[in-house]
């Protein structure tokens, strides 16, 4: 197990009612706050003295978030410590993306990674802050010690550090030798994102570095010059990357076939992409105004044009396995394309998937679908769980979550029982422990082999759902 440690912060925010005035560039504001006890941060004291220096940068990448969009209200966000104290305060535009706010925590307690929480879930950088529910009082930034993430390549691993540094190791072709981009890999790292045979790094700054095999992403030397600023997400698939910018613009590269060219689509999305998803050898894109846009191999769903007339708006989710894609509708209807056998086609579902679908979920070769009354439907590859008439009569009503593996899949109802189908030697078959899977289930968990299922009783081990 890799040590970690944790120190919260919070996160306040509170909704201002937007005037009929739209506010100018100059009401987006974040400016740091004299202490108003003895101890807040250990570096308070150096933060104050450069707090003109700080409060001009934080101006500048402020004022640049400013767009012609509107989504009808503001958030006031303070940054406070457990004990109360505020380090910073701005007035946001619900149109900005929560990378904005990472920035901001990036800057008030440097060298450390974080992550936000929007409850109890991860907030992604490339999310709208109109998103937050408004009801919530505030977010929670997590900071982190230690090795906080390890990504693997084929025959590689990266590991990225609290101090921001990235250490790698393994076949160096593959990504385990970085001495072409140590000297970048020192200090600001936020997240690393690995290729079948290459990894890509992300920095506070928003610039990328990439390392290993050159054509499948190792080499990024066509667009390094878009990729020095303003990058919030990078997507991986086995052999190309997607990096989506502040600005909404995409940057690909990588194998052409598999996604690194997207010069057919390039034009259509210059700007207002909120969210890139990839599988194996496709990617697909969600914009602001809830179109996809796809790319990549045309057989694994980078073609969408059979589909592409339901794909125009509404699309609120998209979910790729290996080689198809599902969309999810904001009238609770799913649009499928890609690999027929694999879930594309989703032709025998249909007539259940036209409304009320509230969670997607995919595996290697099947999707199942959770709708609002807690009945489940699949589709896909029979064998990886695309499959369910051996357990359909218990996934007709009362389930709350599904989770994949590899190739089966895990449905927690309501009354804390859990339900398994798919292949049984990637957790299919839970017949050895079921007896423990009738009540107290809470969460299940599953890796490419197995599932864990956490009760909710003290005293009761976590259990293992495998062959």
């Amino acid at each position: 197990m890799i040590p970690f440690c944790y120190v919260v912060f919070t996160l306040a925010v509170g909704l201002a009612e937007a005037t009929s005035k739209q506010p100018s560039p100059s009401m987006i504001y974040l400016r740091m706050k004299k202490k108003k006890k003895k101890l807040m941060l250990s570096k308070n004291n150096k933060m104050k003295k450069n707090s003109k220096m700080q409060k001009k940068k934080n101006n500048n990448i402020t004022n640049n978030m400013a767009s012609s969009g509107n989504d009808g209200r503001m958030l006031d966000i303070t940054l406070v410590s457990m004990s109360g104290n505020e380090i910073s305060e701005g007035t946001w535009p619900g149109h900005c993306k929560a990378y904005e706010l990472f920035q901001a925590a990036y800057r008030s307690k440097p060298g450390f990674l974080c992550k936000l929480l929007h409850g109890s879930e991860e907030l992604d950088p490339q999310s709208d802050l109109q998103s937050l529910h408004k009801d919530l009082g505030h977010l929670t930034v997590v900071w982190m010690a230690g090795v906080v993430q390890v990504v693997g390549s084929a025959r590689a691993f990266a590991a990225v550090k609290s101090d921001g540094s990235v250490i790698t190791w393994g076949h160096s072709d593959s990504g385990g030798n970085s001495s072409l981009v140590e000297h970048q890999l020192q200090e600001g790292v936020v997240q690393v994102v690995g290729s079948s045979w290459a990894f890509a790094a992300v920095k506070s700054d928003g610039s990328v570095f990439t390392w290993g095999h050159s054509d499948p992403g190792g080499d990024s030397s066509l667009v390094e010059h878009q990729l020095q600023e303003g990058v919030g997400q990078v997507v991986g698939n086995t052999g190309a990357f997607a990096a989506v910018k502040s600005d909404g613009s995409v940057i690909t590269w990588g194998y052409a076939a598999e996604g690194g060219d997207s010069a057919l689509v390039e034009h259509q999305f210059q700007e207002g992409v909120v969210q890139v998803v990839g599988n194996i050898r496709a990617f697909a894109a969600v914009k602001s105004d809830r179109s996809v846009i796809t790319w990549g191999d045309v057989a694994s769903g980078g073609d969408s044009s059979r589909v592409e007339h339901h794909l125009q708006e509404g699309v609120v989710q998209v979910v790729g396995n290996d080689l198809a894609f599902a969309a999810v509708k904001s009238d609770g209807s799913v649009i499928t394309w890609g690999h027929s056998d694999s879930g594309g086609d989703g032709s025998l579902v249909e007539h259940r998937l036209q409304e009320g679908v509230v969670q997607v979920v995919g595996n290697t070769g099947a999707f199942a679908a959770v709708k609002s009354d807690g009945f489940v439907i699949t589709w896909g590859d029979a064998a990886e769980g695309g499959d369910s008439s051996l357990v359909e009569h218990q996934l007709q009503e009362g389930v709350v979550q599904v989770v994949g593996s590899a190739r089966a899949f895990a449905a927690v109802k309501s009354d804390g029982s859990v339900i398994t189908w798919g292949h049984c030697y990637d957790g299919g078959d839970s017949s050895l422990v079921e007896h423990r899977l009738q009540e107290g289930v809470v969460q299940v968990v599953g890796n490419s082999w197995a599932f864990a299922a956490v009760k909710s009783a003290a005293t009761a081990p976590a259990l293992n759902i495998d062959s």
